[in-house]
């Protein structure tokens, strides 16, 4: 099957970062393209970007001529597309259902609410100061780890991985959360089990040429 894929994304962004793993995962070989979301008042408002995603977000997949939007959604385009490599989502339906439920609890319960555009937000037009920003930054990752410990712990599915011994879309969303967590200095004590898994992620290449000071636009 064709493989001519490009993604659009930057290297600091969350839910970049989730696709570039998945493509990892999967062993599919892409050409990266930076989105600067900083620069000149954010590429991703540019009138030749806007009319690829019109939602003005990263990433945006282009397989051939399909574009596909939103990380969730790509990720599980590439896992149907491509079968044969490893699969991210559980064979059994009610696994994958949970599986499904810790991913969005972190993809759109958690990183939203520190999403660049929301901070702008909060910085622009609600003048609220840095030191505040980061305090509500630590708050809403805090909630979001505090439930998903409870999860992980109570969950049989859980193992080396979030669902068992191989890596898959929870480990995916997971990744990124942690690296944000580490960047606004959010307390991870309390957590010894997205700790372990964390670190066994790490461990792996694929992750590790996901991250974003792998990427060709992180700053050097």
């Amino acid at each position: 099957m064709n493989n001519d894929l490009t993604l659009y994304g930057y290297w600091r962004s969350s839910a970049a970062y989730r696709v570039r793993i998945a493509l990892e995962l999967k062993g599919l070989s892409y050409e990266n393209r930076p989105v600067h979301l900083v620069r000149d008042g954010g590429e991703q408002h540019a009138d030749e970007y806007r009319r690829i995603n019109p939602q003005e977000l990263v990433p945006t997949l282009l397989h051939g001529q399909r574009v596909i939007t939103q990380s969730l959604a790509i990720i599980e385009y590439l896992d149907e597309i491509w079968p044969d490599g490893p699969s991210l989502l559980p064979a059994v339906p009610r696994d994958r259902a949970h599986a499904r439920a810790m991913a969005f609890q972190l993809a759109c319960d958690v990183h939203p609410l520190g999403n660049l555009r929301v901070l702008q937000y909060l910085e622009r037009d609600c003048a609220m100061p840095q030191v505040e920003r980061e305090q509500w930054m630590r708050h809403w990752i805090t909630v979001g780890f505090d439930a998903l410990e409870a999860m992980l712990v109570q969950s049989p599915n859980t193992g080396t991985y979030c669902m068992g011994d191989t890596p898959g879309l929870v480990d995916i969303c997971l990744v990124p959360q942690v690296y944000n967590a580490h960047r606004w200095k959010a307390p991870m004590d309390a957590y010894p089990t997205i700790r372990r898994i964390h670190e066994a992620c790490d461990a792996l290449p694929a992750f590790r040429a996901a991250a974003p000071e792998s990427q060709p636009d992180a700053p050097r």
